[in-house]
């Protein structure tokens, strides 16, 4: 799977026409697999061309610059994949649903983060829980799969796929991360700001239905 480097800044919310934005990335895609296969002169240099291309599309898009689109789009050195967004909703025995404070942008989010190399999914949600709000989790069972696209997400560069688990509590005392500023639960009908790059009150609200009705069965976009 292909590894691409976390930039600190990340595409604003204005930037126009998410559709377009989709394209120009699975565009990149293309030049990068073909890069990785092409075997004479010619087709390396159409692949090149159309990266280059792409490059400038994503500049007429976001405004960012040659340079940071190079280093959010590093040459790649396998297939490029989509990206796994790995996320765990857990409840309060009354029903809230646990968030946490980004530090990113201040907004609030479901505990979680990209998969990481060498954990399953489930492990990665019970370490991410134990790393942002000091709870001990099980990932009881998957919920949803979103992809990103399908969804009124922010634009951003990267291809997403969205999973997130149900989880369990197995210990009650929350302590936050160093790396979020809040952890805390809220009622279903009175939700914080949220970090929508990172969830959407619909896609919480899907799931808190999908819990509460004990609905087994696993949306999937």
């Amino acid at each position: 799977m292909i590894h691409y480097v976390q930039h600190n800044k990340i595409l604003t919310p204005t930037m126009p026409n998410t559709n377009l934005l989709s394209l120009i990335t699975q565009l990149r895609s293309i030049a990068d697999t073909g890069l990785l296969y092409a075997k004479n002169e010619y087709d390396i240099e159409r692949y090149q061309e159309l990266q280059h291309l792409s490059t400038k599309m994503f500049d007429e898009v976001s405004g960012y610059g040659a340079e940071t689109i190079n280093l959010l789009f590093p040459q790649a050195t396998d297939y490029p994949t989509a990206k796994a967004d790995l996320r765990g909703i857990l409840l309060s025995p009354d029903n809230k649903i646990l968030l946490a404070r980004e530090s990113g942008d201040g907004k609030w989010s479901l505990p979680g983060g990209w998969g990481d190399i060498g954990y399953t999914p489930k492990e990665t949600i019970v370490k991410e829980f134990w790393e942002e709000t000091g709870l001990q989790v099980t990932a009881d069972r998957l919920l949803a799969v979103f992809d990103k696209k399908m969804h009124p997400h922010p634009p951003q560069p990267f291809y997403v796929y969205k999973m997130v688990f149900y989880c369990k509590a197995i210990t009650t005392e929350i302590n936050k991360g160093f790396d979020v500023l809040d952890v805390q639960y809220f009622d279903i009908n009175n939700l914080p700001p949220l970090s929508e790059d990172r969830i959407l009150k619909s896609q919480i609200e899907l799931l808190y239905q999908k819990i509460i009705t004990n609905d087994i069965s696993v949306w999937a976009d």
